[in-house]
């Protein structure tokens, strides 16, 4: 069981900065909402799919886990790391604790490579499409999205699984 208990709602971030602190002050609120869906469930029902398609809410955070490492170290920084395969399930012995705490790992690595980012106009050093490599500003707002959208998802799995509701 993961070791917190569950959160209240929350508001998005009231900021008014300059973009890239506001683009990636959003996306650290989603990645902490897509966590807060898990906190205080017995790993079980954190990792029983809740649709016919398999999804878990410990599946998006290993999925979110994979595409984070994919697009801001292997595309964007082009570091010389394995490429994640994004559909992956969790597998029997990871725990919902290992899962969010390598999703924490993720986004820690990846928030220094923002961070490190003097224009984000630049791009970057591959793609994970079929295009030339994008921009970090294409990627921090796709990430917004993709995290988002998963948090979304995330919203409706805890509900089926207790009640539970809120951000």
């Amino acid at each position: 069981m993961t070791n917190t208990a569950p959160r209240g709602d929350f508001r998005p971030p009231s900021i008014n900065s300059d973009e890239k602190t506001t683009l990636l002050a959003f996306l650290d609120y989603l990645r902490e909402a897509v966590v807060a869906k898990a906190i205080g469930l017995p790993d079980q029902q954190a990792r029983t799919p809740g649709v016919p398609s398999g999804t878990s809410l410990l599946g998006l955070i290993k999925h979110l886990t994979a595409v984070e490492a994919n697009w801001f170290e292997w595309a964007y920084l082009g570091a010389d790391v394995p490429f994640r395969d994004d559909e992956a399930p969790p597998t029997a012995d990871e725990t919902a604790d290992q899962l969010i705490g390598a999703y924490r790992d993720a986004i820690r690595r990846s928030n220094e490579i923002v961070a490190a980012c003097a224009d984000l106009d630049a791009p970057g050093a591959r793609s994970l499409r079929e295009t030339p490599p994008p921009s970090m500003r294409w990627v921090l707002v796709h990430m917004v999205e993709e995290t988002a959208r998963h948090a979304g998802h995330a919203d409706i799995l805890r509900e089926h699984i207790d009640g539970s509701v809120g951000r």
